[in-house]
């Protein structure tokens, strides 16, 4: 009998995880930017996936029953479909549709949980379509989603090299000040260059703020799995785990972005 050299050393399957979950994260990263650059359907058609996987995985975390779990998505496919360019596009009635929703899934099943989820998986997927429909939506996506992702991996590799005290040992052990601190030097630091490429002055002060709700957005779902006993969302990600694993700190990131874009057009 053989002995996988990778499954016995640490180190070697520490390095094979980190190649793992490299390859991965630039495989998403290119089909995320792919379908931003394409906008309109492409983009829609994407969001939707995501989301829906997203409702399916919080669903699975709160242990609903797998009938309840698909009523939850089709409601949800509602103001998903509502988001399409060939419908009404992103606004107050999608908005509204997410809140009905809710309310449907609440009142049919009597889980205030799943309609939690709707919320959750909603306001993110309304308010990405939202900045991509602006006028330099391209820009305005690329910064709210492009500031996770740097945020993500500054907090990573700054957790690791330094380490030192948790940030909140309770919720994610392996998290630390040193980790989010890192996170918010690299988001600022996205958000400063793309102000050469056009964006706004207000929007790149904001960019730290955001880091540290993106950071929120990761300590609220590891709170989540914590209580649910699980370490990954889910196992659709090879090295990541499930969509929600990669997309909480999007959550709360998304619709605070759209209020600020929405909030200065109408200031304007």
């Amino acid at each position: 009998m053989t002995t996988d050299p990778v499954s016995s050393d640490p180190v070697a399957r520490r390095k094979s995880d980190l190649a793992t979950r490299t390859l991965a994260s630039i495989a998403m990263i290119a089909v995320a930017a792919l379908a931003l650059w394409i906008g309109g359907f492409g983009f829609w058609l994407l969001v939707t996936v995501g989301t829906l996987f997203m409702m399916a995985e919080w669903a699975d975390l709160h242990q609903i029953s797998r009938e309840h779990k698909r009523l939850a998505q089709f409601a949800l496919m509602v103001p998903l479909a509502i988001l399409s360019p060939w419908a009404a596009g992103p606004g107050f009635l999608t908005l509204g549709l997410i809140a009905g929703a809710a309310f449907f899934v609440v009142a049919v099943t009597r889980s205030p949980a799943l309609a939690r989820g709707i919320v959750y998986c909603g306001l993110p997927a309304l308010s990405v379509v939202l900045l991509r429909a602006q006028a330099d939506g391209l820009l305005l996506a690329f910064w709210a989603m492009a500031l996770v992702w740097a945020c993500d991996i500054g907090a990573y590799f700054s957790g690791r090299t330094i380490g030192g005290p948790k940030l909140a040992p309770k919720i994610s052990p392996n998290k630390t000040w040193a980790g989010l601190i890192g996170g918010v030097i690299a988001a600022s630091v996205l958000g400063g260059g793309l102000q050469y490429a056009g964006l706004p002055l207000h929007l790149v002060l904001a960019t730290p703020v955001l880091a540290v709700l993106a950071q929120v957005g990761d300590l609220y779902e590891s709170q989540l799995k914590r209580a649910a006993g699980v370490k990954d969302s889910g196992n659709i990600l090879p090295g990541h785990g499930g969509v929600m694993d990669r997309l909480d700190g999007l959550v709360p990131v998304a619709p605070a972005a759209a209020l600020m874009v929405e909030a200065a057009r109408y200031l304007a």
